[in-house]
């Protein structure tokens, strides 16, 4: 199944940024250490992160 018909929207470094409020760095940072999920590589330069990840990030860190 394709990420559009699960409703699955790629978010870029910046849509990231917007719902987590995290700079680009401790996004990074995060992801080396284990503890923010990791994006979706297409070439050297695109990376994108899938929605639904990023949401369940996020509900499950106020659950913390």
């Amino acid at each position: 199944m394709r990420l559009r018909e699960r409703g699955d929207r790629l978010l870029r470094i910046s849509d990231v940024r917007l719902m987590t409020a995290f700079g680009r760095s401790t996004i990074y940072r995060k992801i080396s250490e284990g503890t923010f999920p990791e994006p979706i590589r297409f070439s050297a330069n695109v990376v994108r992160w899938r929605e639904s990840a990023i949401q369940a990030w996020i509900d499950g860190f106020g659950s913390k």
